[in-house]
């Protein structure tokens, strides 16, 4: 049997404007919501599962997309339409810069309540 990663759950202050916010950045769908959760599934099957949770008790967490060139086109110029702070390091103190580490290319942008987000190509 193959293990594969099937679900994460990423805590919010508003679970559905958090799922919001990454599919539309992405180009993803949000589902329906389940139980305390609203989902978001990305084309491996992995499925993000948005669920509020008070702010105090939110510790940022980073996760990271791996996408074509065509794909990480769209996703930067919806960042760049959208105003979204972008910055090419983890510690988010280059701003407004890509990274072309290993060859590909990457950005890292903060959601709505702080979790690094990470958009990069294989070379």
């Amino acid at each position: 049997m193959a293990v594969e990663l099937n679900h994460t759950i990423i805590h919010a202050q508003d679970r559905q404007a958090s799922a919001e916010f990454l599919a539309r950045i992405l180009d993803l769908e949000v589902g329906a919501p389940t139980g305390p959760f609203v989902p978001v599934t990305t084309s491996n099957g992995v499925t993000l599962d948005f669920m509020n949770t008070d702010r105090d008790a939110i510790s940022t967490q980073h996760y990271a997309f791996l996408v074509t060139e065509e794909e990480f086109d769209g996703i930067f110029k919806r960042v760049q339409e959208g105003e979204v702070s972008y910055y090419a390091d983890p510690a988010m103190r280059q701003a407004g810069q890509i990274n072309t580490r290993g060859g590909g290319r990457g950005f890292y942008f903060a959601d709505p309540v702080g979790h690094a987000m990470e958009v990069l190509t294989r070379a």
